[in-house]
């Protein structure tokens, strides 16, 4: 078999078989295939797209190419959920206590963040003590006894996909649909779970910007995921603007807690009923998705929720005081005002924009070797719909700079005020199953 005539087949848009994708995957993982043949079949790819067939075949090849975890002895179906990214996304930080609360056993592996804001392992290092790394022995155990682990993803997880990503980073071949598909699904299934829930972010903080673009991908997702034997449903939620009202680190944390303690930010409580609902019905711990949001409501408000998060954290070396006494997690030294210029009601929020600014303040990284101050951010004080007068706080700048005025101009301008009242965004987009 020669790569030379695997690029050539798929440039001309013919399928490739089983085994000429696992050429390619494991010859170019092996250092056997040189860049600029891998860079010309990832074109071609890009140009001719891949039948479902293909992309599973692809996304297995990849999930193989290194450490695949086994959660076999893990009770229970286990249930994983993946985000595609956006601002304020600390879903995962109150989602998980609360899906573990119903009896689902929640076994993750998160990866660190390139970008605005941390990754959850990040937010999760602003606690107190907390180690993001266990032993395989220790993580079973401690899914087994409380029903939630979460720790940093193995350096050798899918090691295909960290070297073809890094490739199709500088080849313009990055938004191919079967390229992010399988890139995503193979860490997934790489990672054990037998049922996974995608939450699929549409909007200008994200990477798919329209509607119909995210829902080619999530088809793609769920079609690679059902495929591959783990039943997988997509939710499609916006990310117009930034999630709840906190973007950075610690400050990400804090909310999440406060989402626990029910009083949160109504989209990220919404947000984590609709994808614990389909993670509880996958994990098999309701027989209808009413049920299964039901059961969820009541580990929110009946505060087990809270308690399991707090017994995940002293089981990972963390100091759940914290959880009363937010003080203790990391605190910037400043806090400036980001005032209203004018009277008006808020029609915008950029949310990538607002992104930038905090990786700016340091709440993010511009490459993997930046390093990350875990105590700033940005809490907006107005989302989209409410009113502002002049003067009014929009946003509270949480940073560790003194200078900071073209970052204070960067999130005032893309706070955009209105005379009239716009509409306001619908959390949920759709729902994309088998």
């Amino acid at each position: 078999m020669r790569m030379v005539d695997i690029i050539e087949k798929k440039r001309d848009g013919k399928e490739l078989s089983k085994e000429e994708i696992r050429f390619f995957v494991n010859g170019y993982t092996e250092g056997a295939i040189p860049d600029y043949q891998a860079a010309s079949f990832l074109m071609a790819v890009y140009f001719q797209d891949m039948t479902e067939r293909e992309r599973t075949d692809l996304t297995m090849a990849m999930a193989e190419s290194g450490d695949t975890i086994d959660l076999s002895e893990i009770e229970g179906i286990k249930v994983d959920k993946h985000s595609t990214g956006g601002v304020g996304d600390k879903v995962t930080l109150c989602l998980s206590p609360m899906v573990a609360a119903c009896g689902v056993p929640v076994a993750k592996m998160s990866g660190r963040g390139l970008g605005h804001t941390g990754g959850t392992i990040d937010k999760l290092e602003s606690i107190p003590g907390f180690q993001v790394e266990l032993s395989s022995d220790r993580f079973i155990r401690q899914v087994n006894d409380i029903k939630l682990a979460i720790v940093s993803q193995s350096g050798n997880l899918a090691p295909a996909d960290k070297k073809i990503y890094a490739l199709r980073d500088v080849t313009g071949t990055v938004p191919s649909i079967p390229l992010i598909a399988s890139s995503i699904m193979s860490k997934k299934i790489a990672s054990g779970a037998d049922a996974i829930v995608l939450d699929v972010k549409v909007g200008e903080g994200a990477f798919m910007k329209t509607v119909e673009e995210a829902e080619e991908l999530a088809h793609a997702m769920v079609a690679i995921g059902n495929r591959a034997g783990r039943k997988t449903i997509a939710i499609l939620s916006d990310m117009s603007q930034p999630l709840g009202y906190a973007v950075g680190n610690a400050l990400e944390v804090k909310e999440a807690i406060d989402v626990l303690k029910g009083r949160g930010p109504k989209d990220v409580t919404d947000l984590c009923l609709t994808i614990g609902s389909y993670m509880v019905l996958l994990g098999g711990k309701a027989q209808t998705i009413e049920e299964a949001r039901t059961k969820l409501k009541k580990a929110l408000d009946s505060g087990e929720a809270l308690e399991v998060f707090k017994r995940f954290v002293a089981a990972q070396g963390g100091d759940p005081s914290f959880v009363d006494d937010p003080s203790l997690l990391p605190q910037a030294h400043y806090k400036v005002e980001v005032q209203a210029e004018k009277s008006g009601f808020v029609k915008k929020i950029i949310a990538d924009e607002i992104g930038l600014a905090a990786m700016l303040l340091g709440a993010g990284r511009e490459t993997k070797d930046s390093e990350i101050d875990l105590s700033v951010g940005i809490v907006l004080n107005k989302k989209v719909g409410d009113y502002a007068e002049k003067g009014d706080s929009l946003a509270t700048v949480h940073t560790n700079k003194k200078n900071i005025e073209e970052i204070i101009e960067k999130i005032s301008s893309n706070i955009i005020l209105s005379e009239e009242k716009g509409e306001v965004p619908s959390l949920i987009k759709e729902i994309i199953a088998e």
